[in-house]
């Protein structure tokens, strides 16, 4: 049984050394990753620069090129077949709520999943330093559930781990995503020559949604797990946008008529 490693940290990651560890005895480890940090890239592809792949280590390989990248890689290429599961991680610090956009880490899962494979992201909260073998010890939990039951289709596992020691952790919940507020989110400063530059940053100020909520869980100690779905559609409203279709179509209604009224010749 084949299992697949990658994260967006790096080859030299010691959160992918904790995990691919951990992951032994579950069956043969394959590791394809980035050959240098790619945090927050989500789902870029490399299209227009030649893509390289190398092996630094039995079964394992450094690529330049994105999480997505590697992960095309590996199972399209690399690997004789395909593996039983792909796991991402361990990533540094937590992939809550909206980060699930931006993470390589999360996309890197994604990508697994539309190529037919069950797929796990894997994130450890922390600062400065992580706690990468207790997040390795949950990540094999997860990982022996989904060898034994699967997932369904589609469907990808998003798993935070909160900064505490193996006993102090509550419990495991699964959660939804929740939304994050931030403060002075483009941070605005002047270079030596006067010109202006800019920092997407900001700082986490507030969270939403707190029924059943990943930050919520994470911040309670507990394991949170999140289940991901490929298709986004809202099904919920699709009935209230039909009655758009003859408007849009046609161009009808209340704003086309307007606009048509515009464009008359005045007497």
């Amino acid at each position: 049984m084949r299992i697949l490693v990658t994260n967006d940290d790096g080859i030299q990651s010691p959160g992918l050394t904790a995990l691919a560890e951990a992951l032994a005895p579950l069956g043969e480890v394959w590791v394809v990753a980035p050959d240098r940090e790619r945090t927050a890239v989500a789902h870029a592809v490399t299209l227009h620069k030649p893509l390289r792949v190398q092996r630094v280590a039995p079964r394992t390989f450094a690529v330049n090129g994105t999480p997505v990248d590697c992960v095309n890689l590996a199972l399209l290429n690399v690997m004789p077949k395909p593996p039983a599961v792909l796991v991402s991680g361990i990533n540094k610090g937590v992939n809550l709520g909206d980060d699930v956009m931006y993470s390589g880490t999360v996309s890197a899962a994604m990508e697994g999943t539309i190529l037919g494979v069950p797929s796990i992201a894997v994130s450890q909260e922390g600062q400065d330093t992580f706690r990468f073998p207790v997040g390795a010890r949950y990540a094999a939990r997860v990982v022996r559930l989904v060898l034994e039951h699967g997932l369904p289709d589609e469907t990808l596992l998003n798993v935070n781990i909160p900064d505490r020691p193996l006993r102090s952790i509550k419990s495991v919940r699964i959660t939804c995503l929740s939304r994050r507020r931030f403060d002075n989110p483009i941070i605005e400063k002047v270079d030596p020559h006067g010109r202006k530059y800019y920092w997407i940053a900001g700082t986490r100020i507030s969270w939403s949604r707190n029924k059943d909520a990943d930050h919520e869980a994470v911040e309670e100690g507990r394991v949170s797990i999140t289940p991901l779905h490929l298709d986004i559609t809202h099904y919920g409203v699709v009935d209230r946008f039909r009655s758009w279709e003859p408007v849009i179509h046609r161009g009808t209604g209340r704003g086309a008529s307007r606009a048509r009224a515009s464009r008359r010749p005045r007497s």
